[in-house]
């Protein structure tokens, strides 16, 4: 099964809530889902769930890039990597990926900015049992040299891969200005010499910083009872040791320092054969301005409607073949990235376009009630798809439960349908107006030459 590395050029819509709770106090949870906090620390979350006889448990930690120094950039993803290989139980790859084919286990793992998260997929039957097999390899793993060797170059070749696509080259350029000396607590690739030099003993001192029952959330989901379901996670997770600490207490992560000025930068590359267009924001942070994440998600939703200004502007008047504005919801410092392919032989045109279309963000005839209402729907009716593959259930619930809280899923609809004007104006002009921000271009040097791209494309 193929490792799955989360980056933010995906576009993926990730969403925040109003107000979050306190860590103790019991969390509000939809219809069909409970909760529990072992001694130990470990919150377990159980969903019922009978639309398929299978279970899905996933184990996931608070650790990601936002943890990684420039010594470790790129490590949680290669601890992902390891994850499967071999552990006290399954002392080598072959017998750990046989156990996985006796279970009937669909399995993979993520790395993300601010989650690391493994799960398996298996009849409901099998669910005592794949619950000893996630305890193992979470609590006991093995980082054997041989195993270091050849999974090295597998995480360092889906960094080359991505050095591959244009999009990632913007992508990646652009984070360096945004994030400056911080780049890697917002980078989960990594680095290359990280990545090909890491040795076992660095993957401990990983698992001893933040692999603890008090920093990671347990889910269960799928055709299960939750008393039969925290029974079983108890027993076979109960004796699994509190770090006596909080990770994020001992090891804080430094605040992102903001933008001084906008940074501007044309980048040729040969493999460019489509130009890109890139601007990118520092956004609301969760713990400091939960409701902007909720008003920029609707704000990014009306902007990706056809009948928005904003596609009407560059799409439909041939400016653009694509253009998009997306948040990443981040419990830390969120990313606002706007992603625009430029018509290649209207370049200036399109520049100008988009320049002239943020400044118009904020004009009160910028949307129509319609269209604000129309985005608070569309949202909602997303949220109902995604909650129609009991698989993915865990994995939404864990990426909340790291960058905002459990109440999300229960609050979110109606956090939606909250939003006005004034909320995403508050918004607007707190993150993106007049705000400093990073825009790229990269092109071949061919259409650079000959569009005299860095003669219109700067921060004037």
């Amino acid at each position: 099964m193929k490792h799955c590395l989360s980056l933010p050029l995906c576009g993926l819509i990730t969403l925040g809530l109003l107000v979050a709770s306190p860590a103790f106090a019991q969390p509000r949870l939809p219809a069909g889902y409970f909760y529990k906090k072992l001694l130990n620390g470990l919150e377990v979350v159980v969903i019922e769930n009978s639309k398929v006889p299978l279970a899905t448990i996933e184990i996931a930690v608070k650790n990601g890039a936002y943890t990684e120094g420039p010594e470790f950039s790129g490590l949680s993803h290669l601890f992902e990597h390891m994850f499967f290989k071999a552990n006290r139980d399954y002392p080598n790859q072959e017998k750990f990926l046989k156990r996985t084919q006796e279970l009937g286990a669909v399995w993979n793992g993520t790395t993300d900015v601010e989650r690391v998260n493994y799960y398996f997929t298996f009849d409901k039957d099998s669910l005592d049992a794949g619950l000893k097999f996630m305890n193992t390899a979470i609590r006991f793993p093995i980082y054997r040299e041989e195993d270091m060797k050849k999974e090295r170059p597998v995480v360092d070749g889906e960094f080359q891969r991505a050095e591959s696509d244009p999009r990632f080259i913007i992508w990646f350029d652009s984070q360096k200005y945004l994030w400056g000396d911080l780049l890697t607590r917002k980078n989960p690739i990594g680095d290359h010499m990280v990545i090909n030099t890491a040795t076992p003993e660095k993957m401990m001192i990983i698992k001893d910083k933040y692999y603890y029952p008090n920093n990671s959330l347990l889910t269960i989901c799928g055709d299960v009872k939750h008393e039969d379901a925290f029974k079983m996670a108890e027993a076979i997770f109960g004796d699994w040791k509190n770090s006596g600490f909080d990770p994020h207490t001992k090891f804080p992560i430094p605040p992102f320092k903001a933008l001084d000025k906008s940074i501007f930068f044309v980048k040729e590359s040969p493999i460019a054969e489509t130009p890109f267009i890139m601007y990118s924001w520092q956004g609301p942070a969760y713990h400091t301005d939960s409701a902007s994440t909720i008003a920029a998600d609707v704000f990014s939703t009306m902007l990706d409607m056809n009948s928005s200004e904003f596609k009407q502007t560059l799409v439909d008047k041939g400016l653009a073949t694509s253009a998009s504005l997306y948040y990443v919801t981040n419990y830390y410092t969120g990313p606002i990235e706007m992603v625009v392919v430029p018509n290649p032989t209207k370049l200036k045109e399109c520049y100008d376009a988009i320049q002239q279309q943020v400044t118009r963000f904020t004009a009160s005839n910028y949307y129509t009630d319609q269209q604000l209402a129309t985005a608070k729907a569309t949202l909602v009716r997303t949220k109902i798809r995604e909650m129609e593959k009991p698989s993915s259930l865990p994995s939404q619930l864990s990426y909340h439960w790291c960058s905002t809280s459990l109440n999300y899923n229960t609050d979110l609809i109606g956090n939606y349908q909250k939003v006005t004007r004034a909320d995403i104006d508050k918004y607007l002009n707190a993150y993106i107006k007049g705000k400093a921000m990073v825009a790229g271009i990269i092109l071949q040097p061919a259409l650079n030459k000959q569009a005299n791209v860095n003669a219109f494309f700067t921060s004037k």
